[in-house]
């Protein structure tokens, strides 16, 4: 049983993010504090000129809604959204709030992975917890 999970979540459509809140749920004490997070990668400065002025803060606010629903279904879970790279900021809020268990999803691998890594690939190779990885 872990008593600090932390569950990556990403809204692309081909990810389920109920498998790892189930298994976030088996896994916790009673006590455990469980954290949802997602992690906004930056648009790059040329593409941000085309977009409302109001887009980032519109897309943050809706995201962490989500985020707060999919918290209210677990016990003493909280959503939370950051910015950066997705693995190195999954890695860098690791290691400052030193969860014993990472959950995160993961799509099948392609070769394109195999080339550039996926997200639960590099968590996996530098995680300083145990991580579990759901397909």
């Amino acid at each position: 049983m872990y008593h600090n999970i932390l569950v990556p979540i990403s809204f692309d459509p081909d990810r389920d993010v109920s498998a790892p809140l189930k298994l976030a749920r088996l896994l916790a004490t009673p006590e455990a504090k469980i954290t949802l997070l997602h992690v906004v990668e930056q648009i790059p400065s040329y593409a941000i000129t085309y977009m409302p002025a109001d887009y980032m803060a519109e897309a943050r606010a809706a995201l962490e809604s989500e985020l707060s629903a999919l918290a209210d279904t677990l016990p003493n879970a909280k959503g939370l959204v950051i910015e950066g790279h997705s693995g190195r900021s999954i890695l860098d809020w690791a290691e400052q709030n030193n969860p014993d268990l990472i959950i995160i999803a993961s799509h099948r691998p392609g070769m394109q992975d195999l080339l550039l890594g996926s997200t639960a690939a590099q968590v996996v190779r530098h995680a300083g917890c145990a991580v579990h990885v759901v397909r």
